[in-house]
């Protein structure tokens, strides 16, 4: 247990304040911590991640004797200690070769882990080439229907979007998408496996205003086998997903928004009844001047046809 800290000066107040509670939260930060015993894979699998996670990351260099599964005290105590939600562990055993850990916290409390096994790894260090630039947000990209049918896999796809979400912001730079990542997940029911690919986005002239767009792989590569997985805890998942009432806004109604953020009225007219509708000055119902003269004219000609008189041919 930790000890309740008291402010005793303006800068370890701030400190506590700014690790309260707010309305619109701070980025979440990432634990990649080292098991007590991993192999060079998940060492370099853990150096790519951290890299792609930078800006709101924490390497741990040292071993730490974790085991997520069986035990959730120390989860909890290096959540609270770095106060961060996101904890990634690499191990390696016989039993269980090149794993990784995904661990989401709330409140310093597990909402739900992930146990992947890492295989065909491709790591930064060994594809040449520029990188993305430090705390950039990358294009997520999902394929695959299991994202959408299978439970285990809709939970990691929310938690890939949490986890590489990073600071929210109210528009996007075309100039800020430097990369992307994709996710796509085995076709075959009984192959419970990811493949993960990052690419560059390379942003080319094309004669026009829309640039030309190439992607160039980046790195990491690498495939994930879902092993061990434990799902959001329902009563700790709904206080997560509960929205502050400052943020909901006043509801109107007769208004509503699709997925995609647009707005939709809806009106609600009284019967309508035509036989009172004012008609008579109604500028759509007017004659024209032009249709009045064809008129005239087409009755003169008419005119002029009947004075004539008939003749017979002899």
């Amino acid at each position: 247990m930790l000890r309740t800290v008291k402010a005793k000066n303006a800068r370890t107040k701030r400190f506590l304040k700014n690790r309260d509670a707010k309305v619109v939260e701070n980025p979440k930060t990432a634990l990649i911590v080292k098991g007590s015993t991993t192999s060079q894979i998940i060492n370099d699998a853990l150096k790519d991640i951290y890299s792609l996670k930078r800006a709101n990351g924490i390497l741990f260099s040292k071993k730490n004797e974790l085991k997520p599964f069986e035990d959730e005290s120390k989860l909890e105590f290096f959540s609270r200690k770095n106060d961060a939600s996101l904890i990634v562990v690499g191990s390696h055993s016989k039993k269980r070769p090149h794993n990784l850990t995904f661990i989401r916290m709330f409140e310093h409390q597990v909402l739900d882990m992930y146990e992947l096994g890492v295989e065909n790894l491709t790591p930064l260090s060994e594809i040449k080439g520029p990188k993305c630039s430090l705390g950039i947000k990358p294009v997520m990209v999902f394929n695959g229907d299991k994202f959408d049918s299978d439970d285990t896999f809709k939970n990691l796809k929310n938690y890939f979007l949490d986890f590489f979400n990073g600071e929210l912001v109210d528009g996007v730079d075309l100039a800020g998408l430097e990369y992307v990542m994709s996710f796509t997940a085995s076709p075959k029911e009984d192959d419970p496996r990811i493949m993960v690919r990052s690419y560059l986005i390379q942003m080319k002239k094309s004669g026009s205003k829309t640039p030309r767009v190439e992607l160039e792989e980046m790195g990491p590569m690498m495939d994930l086998v879902v092993r061990r997985t434990e799902a959001p805890k329902s009563d700790i998942w709904k206080k997560a997903c509960k929205v502050p009432n400052e943020l909901k806004g006043k509801k109107e109604k007769n208004k509503e928004r699709d997925d995609m953020g647009d707005q939709y009225g809806r009106i609600h007219l009284g019967k309508q009844q035509f036989d009172k509708i004012q008609t008579r000055k109604m500028k759509g119902l007017k004659r024209r001047r032009d249709d009045d003269n064809e008129e005239t004219e087409g009755g003169e000609q008419q005119g002029e046809n009947k004075d004539e008189p008939m003749t017979e041919d002899a």
